[in-house]
Formats: structure tokens, C-alpha cells, sequence
């Protein structure tokens, strides 16, 4: 069973904005308040100027119905015009409405076109997301070197989901040199970021292990707990 990031909400205030404008931060302000309505009242004129940050907040309300009936075809349209701006999570979120047909046309080629654009930029959700594609081929030709390259980039900002995937990548021998250590560690670090999938498939991974192997092991994925421990949710 395949598993997802889900839609990223709004996060944090007018990225990249110079200056932040006035009803851009009142909007801002209502939302924190759950007052969605009076937010989509302030950013919708600055969205229709073309502020790609509204237009991703308005893809928000619209795909979560916050203060409006859900329309995820007005989602998808505000994600869309903030997305060809190069708004990373615009490009996100727009992927995922693809992956899923929820207000476009299903298509895993839109969605892999998108998370590519957002995992480029660093976002690790997209980076987790498209090397999920890679490794079942959807929308691309089934490719488990390239999925662990993109697990292993988001693996390293700290991402639970994609070390668990990575580990079982290694754990196979599936586009990475077969490697039980390897695997044992992305588990261990997954696992410590409470993820319930790693601390399964660690404890039957090491069932096969010898007390030396384990004691290897252990050593490993300390190393990677210092240097990759997951980030919180």
C-alpha cells in the first residue's frame, strides 16, 4: 500500500513578499482566528492582481472548504496561477490534486510534472512523493534507482517516511546496493521519528541479525540519528 504527503496548509507569513502588504497580514490574522471568510475576502483582490501568495492561500480555503463551499476546481485554478509563479507549495499542492482527480483531470504525468518542480526546489514532501511514483511507476517508467535518490534527498532533511521507504530500497537491493546495515539505520532514525512502518521493519530485519551485525548496526544508525533525525510533522 503506497503512502502520501498530504496537501500542505498555509505556513508561516507572505513568503518571499517585499514589502507584506496590510490586508495581505489581515487576512493572515483571520485565518489564525478561523475567521476564513473575512480572510478570503482580504486575500481574493490581491490574488486577482496576480499575488501568488493569496492565490495559493485561496487554493487553500477552497480545497479544505474553509469559509467556502470545497471546490477543488477552484482549488486546483488558484493553485495553478500560483504554481506558474514558481510557488513551491502551490506546485505541491497542485500535484497532489492531479495524483488524486479531485477538481482535474486524473493524470500521474501532471502530478510527477509538478512534484518535480517543487522536489527540485528542496521540498521534501515532493521529493518523497515523486520517488513514490518512480518506485511503482506512475506517470513515469518504473525506476527504483531514481525513487531512492529522491527518497535519500528528503530522507536527509529529516523526512520519517521517505528514510522508512530508502531503508526497505536497501533492505531489497532495489536501486541501491543490497545493504541490511544501511537498512537498519534509515530505520532506526525513522523510528525515532515515530514512524510506526520503520520500527516494523526494523525489528524484522534484525530477527536475521547476528549479535555482531547488531552491534554494527546500532553504531550506523547512530551516526544517522545525529545527522538526519526527523523533523517534526
Amino acid at each position: 500500500m503506497m503512502t502520501w504527503c498530504k496537501v500542505l496548509i498555509l505556513a508561516g507569513l507572505a513568503m518571499g513578499m517585499t514589502p507584506v502588504r496590510a490586508d495581505y497580514l489581515v487576512g493572515m490574522a483571520a485565518f489564525a482566528k478561523g475567521d476564513y471568510r473575512t480572510a478570503w475576502s482580504e486575500w481574493h483582490p490581491l490574488a486577482e492582481q496576480g499575488q501568488a501568495e493569496a492565490q495559493f492561500n485561496l487554493g487553500v480555503l477552497y480545497d479544505g472548504g474553509l469559509g467556502v463551499n470545497r471546490d477543488y476546481a477552484r482549488a486546483a485554478d488558484w493553485y495553478q496561477r500560483a504554481a506558474g509563479q514558481g510557488h513551491v507549495r502551490a506546485q505541491f499542492n497542485l500535484a497532489v490534486l492531479y495524483a488524486n482527480g479531485l477538481g482535474v483531470p486524473q493524470s500521474y504525468t501532471e502530478a510527477v510534472r509538478w512534484y518535480r518542480r517543487a522536489a527540485e526546489k528542496g521540498l521534501s514532501d515532493a521529493q518523497f512523493n515523486l520517488g513514490v511514483l518512480y518506485e511503482n511507476g506512475l506517470g513515469v517508467i518504473r525506476d527504483h534507482a531514481v525513487a531512492a535518490g529522491w527518497y535519500r534527498r528528503a530522507a536527509e532533511q529529516g523526512h520519517a517516511a521517505a528514510q522508512n521507504n530508502l531503508g526497505v530500497l536497501y533492505a531489497n537491493g532495489q536501486g541501491v546496493p543490497r545493504d541490511p546495515m544501511i537498512a537498519f539505520a534509515w530505520y532506526e532514525v525513522a523510528a525515532a521519528g515515530d514512524n510506526a512502518k520503520a520500527r516494523f521493519n526494523r525489528d524484522q530485519l534484525i530477527r536475521g541479525f547476528k549479535p555482531e551485525q547488531l552491534a554494527e548496526g546500532q553504531r550506523l544508525s547512530a551516526e544517522y540519528v545525529q545527522r538526519y533525525r526527523p523533523t517534526a510533522p
